[in-house]
């Protein structure tokens, strides 16, 4: 309850920060900590909080790097960004993270460019009311918010702790979750039935696609500790925003006028994952989930350490499989 009056409130947290700030004002003083040549990259920054995150870190002198499905979006993004801030290097590459083979393009063709890579958001999503299945024959979903983002993690993380090696900036990863995980109840949570769409339901597998990016956060985070890496990794929830997601259905048009007022603004909604990626107050913070730029819990299941080493070591055996499958 005192969380929600938090929120409707707007009233800040320990960083200073709450559910009124936007991605521009929690960013506004990290320009003088940040090093010069810094490069980030967004997946799913061709609209909404994705394209403003990618905004805001342009113009913070951020170089961005944004993997878009629909390129034609992307250079539309990219004019925007460049009109507000001319010095903005935008780089556009295709990716479409249903397909592992897409996202092993990718990767590719972003390691080619021999760019530092300082900061990787995993940000983009879908939801869909019916079953509909990737080219790689995974339920899209959880092969989009999921299994795309798990794999272009795997393959990029090498590089990003090479950076962090010769850089004073720590390498930050972000997965963009959603309160909406906790939705999801342990024994609603089998990977074979989440894989083949049994039983679907869209609310119910966008839950737990968004359960499984706070998992793998925690995972990751846990792996990369081990290693003594300079790279954190945490997940955040940007609040229920006005998005194409929301008006496909987790919030049904009977309830969006009531709705409306509980939602965010876009800016409001990029602030969260801009605050994870560029403050210094977070230096050093990994593992762990983040509302309205605060550390906050999330939920029991999500909290579980053997839970994400299962679901990480379910995840990377399907990928050896399928991807081994692939080269012969």
């Amino acid at each position: 309850m005192k969380a929600t009056l938090r929120y409707l409130a707007g009233i800040a947290g320990p960083s200073g920060f709450g559910s009124n700030s936007t991605a521009e004002h929690v960013t506004q003083n990290c320009s003088q900590f940040l090093p010069s040549n810094l490069t980030a990259l967004i997946t799913g920054g061709t609209s909404g909080i994705g394209a403003e995150t990618a905004r805001v870190l342009a113009k913070r002198g951020v170089r961005v790097v944004i993997g878009a499905r629909d390129l034609r979006k992307g250079r539309e993004v990219r004019e925007n960004i460049q009109k507000e801030s001319p010095n903005a290097e935008v780089i556009l590459l295709e990716i479409d993270l249903s397909s592992f083979c897409s996202v092993q393009r990718f990767c590719s063709e972003f390691l080619a460019l021999n760019l530092p890579l300082n900061i990787l958001i995993n940000n983009a999503g879908i939801f869909s009311q019916d079953l509909e299945f990737s080219e790689d024959k995974i339920e899209m979903t959880f092969a989009t918010n999921y299994l795309g983002h798990f794999l272009l993690t795997e393959i990029l993380l090498d590089k990003m702790i090479e950076t962090a090696e010769k850089t004073s900036f720590e390498g930050r990863i972000i997965n963009v979750s959603s309160v909406i995980h906790s939705w999801v109840k342990r024994n609603g949570f089998c990977f074979t039935h989440i894989l083949s769409g049994k039983n679907y339901n869209g609310t119910r597998a966008y839950a737990q696609s968004k359960l499984a990016n706070i998992l793998h956060a925690k995972e990751i985070a846990r792996q990369l500790k081990a290693r003594n890496a300079r790279v954190t990794m945490n997940a955040v929830h940007p609040g229920i925003v006005k998005t194409r997601i929301i008006n496909k259905g987790l919030i049904t048009d009977s309830l969006f006028f009531i709705a409306s007022k509980l939602l965010k603004s876009t800016p409001q909604g990029a602030s969260t994952t801009c605050y994870v990626a560029l403050s210094p107050k977070i230096e050093g913070v990994s593992g762990k989930y983040f509302t309205d730029c605060n550390e906050s819990k999330c939920s029991r299941l999500a909290n579980d350490e053997l839970e994400a080493q299962k679901l990480w070591n379910n995840t990377h055996a399907l990928l050896q499989k399928r991807l081994h499958q692939a080269t012969i």
